[in-house]
């Protein structure tokens, strides 16, 4: 296992640098300190190694959802997709990966297809269920189709990698994330207000082109 994800590592930092079709596995042995030969006991070609990437940012954002704090006033969760969309900025080579790994997902025979059918049935629950639990506390409001806004959110996070990858990182994708949860905000909480998702002793967004 160690030396899987000594690849999964080496593939990554390859792929930061030259990106995915200027890399080859030979380049990603070299990094990890195997042998070609080693590489393909593991990952028969780039294509696994884009999906256990995947994978592996999948897991990582499951983590940070587990992780985020209690709701205190109907933000929570649209606060969860921001802070994700933070640590996706954060991982440009990952958005990357995101995108490649999306394309395959379209061949119903791949494995890159189930795992992202199942991660899409996967998040929209938990949001639903976090936007419930909310609504039981009486911080959202209750006549809402919050499934219907969850893969709303969905749609918008994805969509904005994709836009990323196209304009080769010309695109603030935290700004325009943070600006439509904030026209999201005041059709859920009760009082109807517009909210400010600015993280605290975080500098306020540059005013971005709203796509």
């Amino acid at each position: 296992m160690q030396r899987r994800e000594r690849i999964i590592d080496a593939a990554a930092a390859r792929f930061a640098v030259a990106g995915f079709s200027r890399t080859s596995l030979a380049d990603i042995a070299r990094d990890a300190g195997v042998t070609a030969p080693a590489i393909k006991h593991y990952f028969a070609s780039k294509d696994e190694l884009l999906i256990a990437l995947a994978e592996r940012r999948f897991e990582s954002a499951r983590r940070t959802a587990q992780e985020s704090p209690t709701d205190e006033d109907g933000t929570g969760t649209l606060r969860l997709m921001l802070q994700q969309t933070q640590i996706r900025a954060a991982q440009p080579e990952l958005i990357e990966v995101f995108v490649q790994v999306a394309g395959l997902a379209a061949d119903p025979s791949s494995p890159a297809h189930e795992l992202y059918s199942a991660r899409y049935e996967r998040v929209v629950a938990d949001l639903v269920t976090r936007f419930h639990l909310s609504v039981e506390r009486g911080l959202l409001r209750a006549d809402v189709d919050y499934r219907a806004i969850a893969r709303d959110l969905i749609a918008v996070s994805d969509g904005l990698q994709l836009q990323w990858v196209l304009r080769r990182g010309d695109l603030d994708m935290v700004g325009v994330m943070q600006a439509h949860l904030e026209r999201i905000a005041p059709g859920i909480l009760p009082s109807g207000e517009h909210v400010d998702l600015t993280p605290p002793n975080s500098p306020q967004p540059p005013a971005v082109e709203i796509l």
